[in-house]
C-alpha cells in the first residue's frame, strides 16, 4: 500500500512539473512576443499567430508593420531561442547523465568550441557541401564538434583508464583553449567584414535571424531528442557504473555511441544558428534533477522545457536591459551559469573528501 501510494505521488509530482514546465515555456514566449520598443497587443500577436499557421485570412483590420514585426521578427526569434535553449539542456543532461556527474555539460568539455570552431571555418571561407546547401554550417558544426568530443575523451584515456570528470573538464580547458587560438587566428586574418560578422556571432545571439535558422536547427534538434528519448534506460543503468549497465544487460559501447551522436548532434546544430551560448546545458539539467530524482524519463523532457524557457527569457533580458543596444545572449547566460558552476564545483570537492 505504501509502494502504491507513493507511487501516486511521484506520478502526481511529475505531471505538476510537466505542467509547471509547460506554462513557464509559454509565459516566457508570450512576454518575448510583447515586449519590446514597439507594443502590440496580446490579442493581437495570438490572431497573427494563428491567422499566419492556419491560413485564415483574418488580418484585414491588422496593421502590416504588426503583422511584419510579430511574425517575420519576433516569433522566429522566440522559436529559435526556444530550440536553442532545448537542444544546450538536453545535451547537457545526456553528458551528466553519461559521465554520472552534474559538472559535465557540451561547453565545460570542449563540444561547443569544436563546433565552433566548424562554424567559422564555415563563415569564413564560405564553404557550401554539394548536396547540402544551407545544411552545411549545422552539420559541419556537428562533425566538427563530435571529433573534439573524442579528442578530449581521447587525452583523458592516454592520461587515465578512468574517466574522471576533473580529467575530462582539463582537457576539455585545453582543447578549448587551442581551439580558441585558432578561432583567433582565423579572425585576425579576416577582412574587417568578415571579422564583424564572426565576432558578433561568437558572441552568440538569437538576433537578427529568422525562419532561415529556426529552419536549420529543428531537424537536428527532434533527430537528436528521438536519440536520447529512445536511450533514456541505458542513461539510467550507466547511473549505475557501467560494469553494473553490463551486468543488467545494457549494451554499454553502443548505448554510449548513441548518447553521444544524439548530444553532439544538438549541440553542433544549438551552436551552428546562435553561437557559443555556456551554462545552460550544466545549470538546467542539474537544477531539474534536484527536483525530479535521476530517472531520465523525466530529466530530458523537462530540461527540454526548462532550457528553453530560460534560453527565451535570457534574450529577453539581453534585448532589454540596456535598450535600444543589445547584449550577448551569452554574456546573460554566463553571469548565471558561472556563479553556479562554481557552486557545483566547491560542493563536488567537499562532497569527494567528505
Amino acid at each position: 500500500m505504501r509502494n502504491l501510494s507513493t507511487l501516486k505521488f511521484l506520478n502526481n509530482k511529475i505531471g505538476w512539473l510537466y505542467l509547471l514546465s509547460g506554462g513557464f515555456v509559454l509565459s516566457t514566449a508570450l512576454l518575448g512576443l510583447f515586449i519590446s520598443s514597439v507594443q502590440v497587443p496580446v490579442s493581437t500577436i495570438l490572431h497573427i499567430i494563428i491567422d499566419k499557421s492556419l491560413s485564415l485570412g483574418w488580418l484585414e483590420d491588422i496593421a502590416k508593420n504588426e503583422e511584419m514585426i510579430i511574425w517575420n521578427i519576433r516569433l522566429p526569434r522566440v522559436l529559435l531561442a526556444f530550440c536553442v535553449g532545448a537542444s544546450l539542456a538536453l545535451a547537457g543532461s545526456a553528458f551528466q547523465g553519461l559521465l554520472r556527474n552534474p559538472l559535465a555539460d557540451p561547453y565545460t568539455i570542449g563540444v561547443s568550441s569544436g563546433a565552433s570552431l566548424g562554424a567559422v571555418f564555415v563563415l569564413f571561407f564560405q564553404v557550401t557541401i554539394v548536396g547540402l546547401g544551407n545544411f552545411t554550417l549545422p552539420i559541419v558544426a556537428i562533425v566538427s564538434g563530435f571529433i573534439t568530443l573524442l579528442i578530449v575523451f581521447g587525452l583523458v584515456r592516454l592520461s587515465s583508464r578512468i574517466l574522471a570528470i576533473e580529467t575530462i573538464i582539463l582537457a576539455g580547458i585545453i582543447v578549448s583553449a587551442f581551439i580558441g587560438a585558432i578561432v583567433s587566428l582565423i579572425i585576425s586574418l579576416s577582412d574587417k567584414d568578415s571579422m564583424s560578422q564572426i565576432i558578433y556571432w561568437l558572441y552568440g545571439s538569437v538576433g537578427m535571424r529568422g525562419w532561415s535558422h529556426v529552419q536549420l536547427i529543428v531537424p537536428f534538434m527532434l533527430l537528436g531528442s528521438i536519440i536520447l528519448f529512445f536511450h533514456y534506460r541505458e542513461l539510467n543503468a550507466l547511473a549505475l557504473g557501467e560494469d553494473a549497465a553490463d551486468h543488467i544487460g545494457v549494451d554499454v559501447k553502443k548505448g554510449k555511441t548513441y548518447i553521444l551522436i544524439g548530444a553532439s548532434l544538438l549541440t553542433g546544430a544549438a551552436v551552428a544558428v546562435s553561437g557559443s551560448i555556456g551554462f545552460v546545458g550544466l545549470v538546467i539539467p542539474h537544477l531539474v534533477r534536484l527536483v525530479t530524482g535521476p530517472n531520465h524519463r523525466y530529466v530530458l523532457p523537462l530540461s527540454m522545457f526548462v532550457g528553453g524557457g530560460f534560453l527565451i527569457l535570457a534574450d529577453l533580458v539581453s534585448r532589454t536591459i540596456i535598450a535600444p543596444k543589445e547584449l550577448p545572449i551569452g554574456v546573460i547566460t554566463a553571469l548565471i551559469g558561472a556563479p553556479v558552476f562554481a557552486l557545483l564545483l566547491i560542493k563536488e570537492r567537499i562532497g569527494r573528501r567528505g
